[in-house]
């Protein structure tokens, strides 16, 4: 958008602001607001007119009343560890950033109901950490968990790798506290299983990306604690003996397959190089690799026989007869284990550091997954020669995060970048033939706000705008994210930013 349209906040706001959230909310120093003004990798960057942290609901809901009544614009902020560019600010010194660092208690843990009420502010490790405390679990895993805050995955809607089993995060919310756009406080903290009285808001607030409201609060549901699991790490030929692996996996283990994650050996390849303590569970390479996990909440029984390992062990015994496993290793321990999911989570971290790449957060139905890359990576290489497709993701849900690395001679983001713009119609459409999802579980941010437009039905888009509009008449919320409702709106180019 162009300076000319921006009004910075007047300095009467910005000395309210601080008076509502003290000194301490304020975040005065550069580096620390740098901070808050790009996304992990670096690739958005913003500006804020200021950066706040408010300490409680009361302050955040006076914080948002008082950008109602001068017109400036939020952006809530999380962990910052998202992809779409959703926790960033686009508009160039008009907006705030609030962030909900500072609201990090763990308010309530009930291992009786199976319920823990969080603040939006609690890293998503900690919640996991408490649970296991309690002898529960909490089963949103991600790669940033260390980081991550449980408020950004609620408005993200994240996934991670146990949505094979246990579903996403939409599913583990029972109750939601929320701060509306005008700065009233929805108390939705309710920690009912069956509550069929009217629309159920907390719906709209979770996977909205900030865009109609702040959330606060939220009460999660929480699990038995697995007692016995199993992981191995395989090569299998093909994605197609990939998804029969799976069919049968979940007969074997009386549908406790927690996870199954497909790789490729190229996206391996960099992880072992730019990962330290990372090395390869198999001897020799194979070009596809699935990580698998069992787990059951019994104990392990005395005799070790019916546990989850001996009956993987025998399945995977199975497998390897009919040629749908070529190798396998199964982990002895917990470490093992954890070195095997290392090496899966680390694949994000390794991409900052390889030569340049895009990826798609993309879904299919499962059964589509194999003829789904046969036809995607013959369609990109005939249109870029010599591009490098490692389609990898989390296959028992169907989410794959298809990845394609640069030819060999292209060494720098904006060499690659026009070859992405082509990238991406090729890819969307043809997952919009298979009846996928150009948003798996990344969200729609920035990035993703014109792809959006694009493949969504005219019907969907106004649906979506009607929402907003009611909820933010203003447009005071997370602009330029997910929705626009002005045409006006500032959109990043998301080729140049992937």
């Amino acid at each position: 958008m162009p300076d000319s349209l921006i009004s910075a906040p007047s300095s009467e706001f910005l000395d309210k602001l601080t008076a509502i959230v003290g000194e301490k909310g304020i975040v005065s120093d550069p580096q620390a607001r740098a901070f808050h003004e790009t996304d992990w990798r670096g690739f958005v960057l913003g500006r804020a007119a200021a950066v706040v942290k408010p300490g409680s609901v009361e302050e955040v809901s006076a914080v948002v009343a008082l950008c109602d009544q001068h017109g400036v614009k939020i952006v809530p902020q999380g962990g910052l560890t998202g992809l779409m560019g959703a926790g960033v600010p686009v508009r160039d010194g008009d907006e705030i950033v609030l962030s909900l660092a500072r609201m990090n208690r763990i308010i309530e843990v009930n291992p009786t109901a199976y319920t823990m009420t969080v603040e939006a502010g609690v890293v998503l490790q900690t919640i996991q950490e408490t649970a296991a405390t309690h002898d529960r679990y909490f089963p949103i895993s991600l790669g940033a968990q260390g980081s991550c805050m449980i408020g950004g995955n609620l408005s993200t809607n994240a996934g991670g790798a146990t949505v094979l089993h246990y579903g996403n995060t939409r599913s583990m919310v029972l109750g939601l506290e929320v701060v509306l756009p005008d700065g009233r406080v929805w108390d939705g903290l309710r920690s009912l299983k069956k509550d069929n009285t009217g629309y159920d808001l907390k719906d709209l607030f979770v996977g909205a990306e900030g865009t109609l409201g702040v959330i606060t609060k939220a009460v999660l549901k929480i699990f038995p604690k697995p007692k016995d699991v199993a992981t191995a790490w395989l090569a299998v030929p093909d994605p197609k003996a990939a998804l029969e692996l799976l069919s049968g996996a979940r007969i074997a283990a009386d549908d406790n397959v927690t996870s199954c994650e497909l790789m490729h050996q190229l996206g391996l390849d960099g992880i072992y190089k730019h990962i330290p303590g990372t090395q390869p569970p198999l001897q020799d390479r194979h070009t596809w690799q699935i990580l698998m996990e069992w787990s059951s909440t019994r104990p392990i029984p005395p005799d070790g026989a019916s546990g989850m390992q001996p009956r993987m062990e025998a399945y995977l015994a199975d497998c390897m007869e009919k040629g749908l496993v070529q190798d396998a290793v199964i982990a002895q321990n917990e470490a093992q284990a954890g070195a095997f999911w290392k090496i899966r989570e680390a694949h994000a971290e390794a991409g900052r550091h390889d030569d340049p790449a895009c990826s798609f957060d993309i879904s299919v139905a499962v059964e589509k997954i194999p003829s789904f890359i046969e036809a995607c990576n013959a369609a990109c290489e005939k249109a870029v020669p010599g591009l490098r497709p490692r389609p990898m993701g989390h296959m028992g849900d169907g989410n794959l995060h298809y990845t394609f690395s640069a030819p060999a001679g292209i060494k720098d983001r904006a060499g690659f970048a026009p070859m992405v713009k082509v990238l991406d119609r090729i890819v969307h459409d043809m997952v919009s033939e298979a009846d996928g999802s150009i948003s798996a579980e990344h969200g729609i941010g920035s990035v993703k706000l014109l792809e959006l437009e694009h493949y969504r039905s005219q019907t969907e888009l106004d649906v979506m705008r009607a929402i907003k509009k009611a909820l933010d008449p203003k447009g005071i919320m997370n602009p330029g994210k997910v929705i626009r409702v002005d045409p006006d709106e500032p959109v990043r180019d998301g080729s140049t930013i992937r």
